[in-house]
């Protein structure tokens, strides 16, 4: 996996992130194939804090997806949010 360290997360736009919590700490970073896959991977072990969260974060990954070429299968948890 590309290493993101903190210099470089950083450095990163928040439109890179999938998801800001109220707090404004950004999650499930999709600034590149790598990191798409992780957060897929990851998007059901992300606790959202504010109603509609998760299915507005399953789109914007979805996109991120499609943008670098990775196929999520429809069966998939964050392809599922997304419908919602």
């Amino acid at each position: 996996m590309a290493t993101l360290d903190t210099a470089h997360r950083d450095r990163l736009h928040d439109k890179s992130f999938a998801w800001i919590d109220k707090q404004g700490e950004r999650h499930l970073p999709i600034n590149d194939e790598t990191h798409v896959r992780n957060a897929i991977a990851r998007f059901n072990q992300t606790d959202f804090d504010e109603p509609g969260a998760k299915s507005a974060t399953a789109r914007k990954i979805l996109a991120a997806a499609r943008k670098h070429g990775v196929e999520v299968d429809d069966s998939d948890a964050v392809a599922k949010a997304a419908k919602r």
